[in-house]
């Protein structure tokens, strides 16, 4: 905020770059000419202003200068401490700041480890605005927190996640806004309420937009529409709807479920990533200079005998009733899921409730990997519920915790935990389960890289003879494990 007695910022203006300006309409302002007074021999040469200029307006000129040259100096005192970027980093601030400025959003497609948070807070200095709203997931507020320490800014900046927008966006007036994990409001053919919600946000105030992402589109090109359709100068602005957008850039097919044909929207086409390419600018781990060696291992654990006669008659009978409860697999969809959560030695039951049968992971874990300090991703909240009983207090579900504590366990569901942390404290990633997800797969594992650490070694615990191992070939191979996969297993 300004007083009414300093001369605005400029758009785009820095703090010296203001200092200097208002010195140089100072020095026009105090401009002199000659002027000749009295008559014949008491005739002299004076000095008036050049310019008719009332005293206010050079008061106002005055503390300008003053207001911007302080800025300046707090600017100086305050980037003495601040991280350095590194040189593709401040390229890449360089490159994007024509873009957001001519187009008004830019698209960071940079790749895990390569700097993206710290790149887009340097853009925002850049731009020389005053509120940046920064909307990222729960679990990485508090890593993006981290960055924001060390990078010291001069705006003011609000990070909170992207369910809880709602309760930060009638604050302030957002100069920009950045949307972390951008791809997370990829939905289609209908947009989720997380790319509503931004898109509201985006028409009420107007701000400049920054997207971040690793994989901008992990699984169809179709993906890109609904993260950018509420940003005014989008190359798609002219389609008001998905499916008005589908007639030009997606092959639409028909596929049958459950014997009825539905509009498949999956195929977008490699026009649409041409489209976004003046408003994108990608970097990888390699050309950053380092690559990964992950390094996976399987191991396998002996389940209850009950556990896998449970799995056996309910793939014979489809149905097991108990005194209480049921279980239900009457479509392969169901069954898939239920041998999936015995597998690992949980059930959720007809009725929604759900409980550990098998505890047989959680116990091997705990003895394999004692000692050390590890990461446990798991699928299916009763799997948290397992680990809990056997860990008891050596396990936290926080990763300030987890960083801050020496408690030597943190368990953290796949899909929530794949994005926007780090686990660099880890010295191993332990996999109580699998996700049906290849953009799981290769994102959540990517969890404890660091430039300085290139090396990473991954656990993946399975149920001998489960249906892990089929969904881990499957994945791996950047394929979903769906229904189909499952049925040639049976």
């Amino acid at each position: 905020m300004y007083s009414e007695e300093i001369i605005p910022r400029r758009h785009a203006y820095s703090n010296e770059m203001m200092w200097h300006d208002c010195e140089l309409m100072k020095k026009v302002v105090n401009q002199t000419i000659e002027q000749n007074e009295g008559r014949g021999k008491s005739t002299v040469t004076v000095l008036i202003p050049k310019h008719k200029v009332d005293k206010p307006t050079i008061d106002r000129l005055d503390k300008s200068c003053e207001y911007y040259k302080e800025q300046h100096q707090k600017d100086l005192e305050r980037m003495k401490d601040r991280i350095q970027l590194r040189d593709y980093q401040k390229d890449i601030v360089e490159k994007g700041y024509s873009i957001i400025l001519e187009h008004g959003f830019l698209y960071l497609a940079m790749e895990v480890r390569t700097g993206k948070t710290l790149t887009s807070l340097s853009l925002a200095e850049e731009l020389q605005v005053s509120n940046v709203l920064f909307l990222t997931k729960k679990k990485a507020i508090s890593s993006i927190q981290e960055d924001v320490d060390k990078f010291k800014p001069s705006y003011h900046i609000e990070i909170t996640n992207y369910e809880s927008m709602h309760h930060v966006v009638e604050n302030k007036k957002w100069d920009l806004v950045v949307c972390d994990e951008a791809h997370s409001m990829g939905a289609f053919a209908k947009p989720s309420d997380r790319a509503k919600q931004v898109r509201d946000l985006v028409v009420k105030f107007k701000p400049m937009v920054i997207l971040l992402s690793g994989t901008p589109t992990p699984e169809s090109y179709s993906q890109m529409y609904h993260q950018i359709y509420g940003i005014p100068g989008n190359p798609f602005r002219e389609f008001r709807t998905f499916y008005r957008f589908c007639d030009k850039y997606v092959d639409v097919k028909q596929k049958k479920i459950n014997g009825l044909f539905i509009n498949d929207y999956s195929r977008g086409k490699d026009e649409i990533i041409e489209a976004m390419k003046p408003y994108m600018l990608t970097y990888s781990q390699e050309e950053a200079g380092f690559l990964v060696k992950t390094t996976e291992e399987i191991l396998e654990v002996d389940m209850k005998q009950s556990t896998y006669d449970l799995i056996d008659r309910l793939k014979r009978d489809l149905v097991i009733k108990g005194k209480d409860e049921v279980i239900l697999a009457d479509t392969s969809v169901k069954l898939m899921m239920k041998v999936h959560q015995l597998s690992s030695g949980t059930i959720k039951f007809e009725s929604g409730k759900s409980m550990v049968v098998d505890l047989s992971k959680a116990e091997f874990i705990k003895e394999h990997f004692d000692g050390f300090k590890i990461g446990i991703f798991y699928k299916f909240k009763e799997e948290l519920s397992a680990l809990k009983q056997v860990f008891e207090d050596m396990l936290t579900t926080e990763i300030d915790v987890f960083k801050g504590t020496d408690k030597p366990v943190i368990a953290l569901q796949i899909v929530s935990g794949r994005e926007g942390i780090s686990l660099k404290e880890a010295d191993y990633l332990v996999y109580y389960n699998i996700d049906f997800s290849a953009t799981s797969y290769w994102q959540s594992r990517d969890r404890m890289t660091t430039k300085e650490r290139l090396n990473n070694h991954i656990y993946w615990v399975f149920s001998r003879g489960g249906i892990e191992h089929d969904i881990y070939k499957a994945v791996s191979k950047k394929k979903d494990f769906t229904v189909n996969h499952f049925k040639r297993t049976l």
